[in-house]
């Protein structure tokens, strides 16, 4: 599973330009959402689709810093 992650951060680096994938930011839709879940999963309980709403966010971010950690490695280079 960490080789699909590992092609996926390269092709997102070098597929775009480093510096697009550095400045790349969540819309504010996104941000408010994920905001909200987290807001929500410490005063109450998520319903099942929401813990995996949260889930798929967090991989996603995950995935991003990846990314944009290669691109500067990258730019480096």
């Amino acid at each position: 599973m960490a080789l699909v992650y590992e092609e996926i951060i390269d092709f997102i680096a070098a597929g775009t330009t480093p510096d697009k994938v550095i400045a790349f930011r969540p819309s504010e839709a996104s941000n408010i959402r994920v905001s909200d879940l987290i807001h929500k999963s410490k005063s109450t309980t998520l319903s099942v689709e929401e813990v995996s709403e949260l889930e798929h966010y967090l991989r996603l971010e995950h995935l991003m810093r990846m990314a944009k950690a290669r691109a500067q490695k990258l730019l480096i280079q």
